[in-house]
């Protein structure tokens, strides 16, 4: 053997969503420092960074909730404890515009950081990043299905530039239902003149890009319905966008000796618990074309874990660093939303939003609690996954916590326990054992 990568074996740890504010090497608690030690023991850290690096030198674009920012420095904070491959396409990407975006980008490459999923235009954003390591060269497609439309990248044209923005996977969702409301949403649709709007819509659009109303389809209030015997939802990936990011993972192992693929999905299917139609579809999909393994975030809790052919698919990782109520401004309009004027603090904001920590995210603990997973591949086959349980401070003041620690006791169990429920319906056995959870492959 020539080189060491042609061994086939890697370890990967995989964190959820990093939304970092404060540093990390000061602190010294021994729970702490043996969840860092896991990373840095590792080939691979990787985490989604869900914060953009910036000295809040643009003006707010357009975003919902938590306008992010943290100081750049902060990216040697996360290379302190480990983490060496990030991922930034996410629904944050867009909250200080086309240049935040590529402000963001400038911190991140400056830091010498690997990451993907966000660039100058679409074919940059749906790259891989690549990251060299003694186990081999890894790559990384990043994506999202949450965004706001005009963070999304676009292509570049012989006579006019791309649009910065994050790699998409936009998805169509047909509501299924009954004869009576579908017939309801008819007379609705006819007597409001809704049908006549759309009719007209059509005029202008692309054939098919407005469907039909018939007697066996409506598009209601810009949604489609289907006439059916029951209640249902389903939803597909865009095509266009799941060929792309398909073809880039099929670029990549040819230029990497191992691939995986991040993506951000707040979505979800009958409940926050479960990942919709889509992500599945798309998930197995980027398995099949090639990568080594699915790293999903979004949600903010944890969501099933599935083996598809030999291969990791985390529907969701859940949260990593917490740190969105530290962001140390906000603009005009977040205060305005819960109803403070021009002399409110950041604090007096935080507080409002969340009464005083009694809803929201600091009111549930679901959200504070987590896995971090490590993926040992062997030979280039999954040798086995082990969970490690993380607590973020639930409760405690916004100036503590956020950072994660291994869980112990209640919250370790609570954790792995959730972990192992939803993974079950995907076939997926989680032993609890020692304060870890594994999967055997």
């Amino acid at each position: 053997m020539l080189y060491e990568s042609e061994s086939g074996n890697l370890t990967l740890v995989a964190s959820g969503d990093t939304m970092i504010t404060r540093r990390l090497s000061v602190f010294r608690e021994p729970r702490f420092l043996s969840l860092v030690e896991i990373f840095r023991n590792a080939d691979v850290g990787y985490t989604n960074l869900e914060m953009l690096m910036h000295d809040f030198e643009h003006s707010p674009g357009l975003a919902g909730g938590t306008f992010t920012a943290s100081e750049p420095a902060n990216l040697k904070e996360l290379q302190w404890a480990g983490i060496n491959l990030v991922s930034t396409a996410n629904n944050h990407n867009y909250d200080y515009g086309e240049n935040g975006v590529l402000t963001n980008i400038k911190h991140i490459r400056e830091a010498e950081l690997s990451f993907a999923g966000t660039g100058r235009n679409l074919s940059e954003a749906r790259g891989p990043g690549y990251l060299d390591t003694a186990a081999g060269r890894v790559a990384l497609i990043s994506a999202s299905s949450t965004f706001h439309d005009a963070g999304r990248a676009m292509d570049q044209r012989p006579d006019i530039s791309g649009r910065p923005g994050l790699n998409p996977l936009r998805h169509t969702t047909t509501y299924t239902v009954d004869k009576r409301a579908f017939d309801a949403m008819r007379r609705v649709s006819r007597e409001l003149g809704l049908e006549a709007r759309n009719t007209a819509q059509r005029r202008f659009r692309p054939k098919g890009a407005i469907m039909e109303d018939n007697d066996t389809q409506i598009n209601f209030l810009g949604r489609k319905f289907l006439r059916g015997e029951e209640f249902s939802t389903s939803t597909i990936p865009n095509r266009r966008d799941m060929e792309e990011n398909l073809k880039w993972i099929e670029d990549a192992g040819r230029m990497a000796d191992w691939v995986f693929v991040s993506f951000h999905c707040h979505e979800n299917g009958q409940s926050m618990d479960d990942p919709p139609e889509f992500l599945q579809t798309f998930a197995r999909a980027c398995i099949d074309a090639g990568a080594d393994g699915f790293l999903g975030h979004g949600p903010h809790v944890t969501r099933g874990i599935e083996i598809h052919r030999g291969r990791p698919i985390f529907y969701s990782l859940g949260n990593f660093i917490f740190q969105n109520d530290t962001v140390r401004w906000q603009p005009a309009l977040n205060y305005e939303s819960v109803g403070l004027g021009p002399d409110a603090t950041p604090a007096d904001f935080y507080d409002k939003r969340s009464e005083n920590d009694s809803r929201g995210f600091p009111g549930d603990s679901v959200y504070w609690q987590s896995v971090v997973a490590e993926c040992r591949f062997e030979e280039r086959k999954l040798d086995q996954i082990t969970l490690h349980p993380i607590d973020m401070g639930h409760g405690k003041p916004r100036s503590q916590r956020g950072r994660p620690v291994i869980a112990k006791g209640p919250v370790m169990r609570v954790a792995l326990d959730r972990t192992r429920r939803l993974s079950k319906r995907f076939g997926t056995e989680v032993e609890i054992k020692n304060g870890v959870g594994v999967i055997r492959t």
